[in-house]
């Protein structure tokens, strides 16, 4: 194993008019040293189009997942998926990209635009293996990854976009390749170049897409480890047995409460720093600690980033209100969505006398939930994570 891992995000949009997407994307682990990814485009769209998607998607991932050869998984979706009768072509395709070790990348393609690769800011014509499997054209590559690599697979709603409209025949490949192009050496995350490429195809639409359209993300990075420590721990005589982990591990560190920046502060033997500087007038304003990267306020402060994890999650409609901004739960939110891929939550368990006053809606259960749902919504972006209590 290397030191590289790979930041994956997607978006879709849903035809106009209709509640379920035709697309599907499907993302397994199958051991720490494979991820399967799978696109998938059904028939038509609505619920026809989602089920075939999803049953295609559901199919090649799980059979690649156990090891299987890409021709089984293949002819097995040809007898499932047969070619429509009426239309002649296919009821489902697909788009797979294996990723091996994080050194090397397979990728599968059938009648989906072909995958585009960006390799050193620049779009990059890799080289495509014909196949036939089972009646199918399919298009298999084997690349070895590199840092900084980024890999946009699309549904056809993406190039359909702007037909008749902005363009008399759409919105061509090599023209995404060169949107991309332009946006990549920005240092945007795999989710945030899927929202900017799948948003610019609903511009083109109108904001009424005449297909589903799909844009999944792979970028290839360095590992980044951050720290967090949220909380004072529930006996006082772990204090310095707290600090001593959380300030011996490598990457960022970030404190969140007041009572734990004041234990840092006397760990440290370094003056705390409060501002009085409010950003915003619903979140608390930073603190400043020598040694530390980042001290914000607790429970609101995490509150909201939990907020913008599930959003980012989704729609990603307020990546605006946390990707510029300098209060603690945008600056937090930037570093843990778009720099950190590995996560280590340090949790005090220790009951604040302050949030045990019943007309405020916070308690320790609370808190607790927190850093569960937040530790969810991190691995969903496909952060490793490690918390540990005190």
């Amino acid at each position: 194993m290397n030191d590289l891992c790979a930041d994956i995000g997607y978006k879709s949009i849903n035809h106009y008019g209709e509640e379920l997407c035709g697309d599907h994307v499907d993302i397994v682990e199958p051991s720490e040293s494979s991820t399967v990814i799978v696109l998938s485009d059904g028939l038509g769209s609505g619920v026809k189009a989602s089920i075939l998607s999803t049953l295609t998607s559901k199919i090649i991932s799980t059979m690649l997942s156990a090891g299987l050869p890409l021709e089984e998984c293949v002819s097995t979706i040809a007898a499932t998926l047969p070619v429509c009768s009426v239309r002649g072509v296919a009821y489902s395709t697909f788009s797979i990209i294996h990723l091996i070790n994080n050194n090397t990348a397979e990728i599968i393609q059938y009648d989906n635009p072909h995958v585009i690769i960006i390799r050193n800011f620049a779009v990059w014509d890799y080289p495509k293996t014909e196949m036939n499997v089972g009646d199918k054209k399919i298009y298999k590559s084997v690349i070895a990854l590199e840092e900084n690599d980024v890999f946009i697979a699309m549904s056809d709603g993406c190039p359909h976009a702007g037909i008749g409209t902005a363009y008399n025949f759409g919105w061509k490949r090599e023209e995404i390749a060169s949107f991309m192009e332009t946006l990549v050496p920005v240092g945007y995350t795999a989710k945030t170049l899927s929202t900017m490429l799948v948003d610019e195809c609903n511009k083109l639409y109108g904001n009424k897409p005449g297909d589903d359209a799909t844009a999944c993300v792979v970028k290839i990075r360095k590992r980044e480890p951050m720290n967090i420590l949220f909380g004072p721990p529930s006996n006082r005589d772990d204090c310095d047995r707290m600090m001593s982990l959380f300030f011996s591990k490598e990457g960022k560190h970030i404190i969140c409460g007041g009572t734990t920046s004041s234990i840092a502060a006397k760990y440290l033997h370094k003056p705390l720093k409060a501002s009085i500087n409010f950003e915003r007038s619903d979140i608390p304003p930073i603190a400043e600690l020598d040694g530390v990267d980042l001290v914000t306020e607790g429970v609101i402060t995490v509150n909201r980033v939990l907020e913008y994890a599930k959003d980012y999650l989704g729609e990603n409609n307020q990546y605006e209100q946390w990707s510029f901004k300098h209060d603690g739960a945008s600056l937090i939110s930037r570093l843990l969505f778009e720099e950190a891929t590995d996560i280590n939550f340090y949790v005090g368990r220790a009951i604040n006398p302050a949030h045990q006053n019943p007309d405020l809606p916070i308690n320790f259960n609370i808190k607790m939930n927190l850093v569960e749902e937040l530790s969810k919504c991190l691995k969903m972006m496909g952060k490793r994570i490690k918390v540990s209590y005190f």
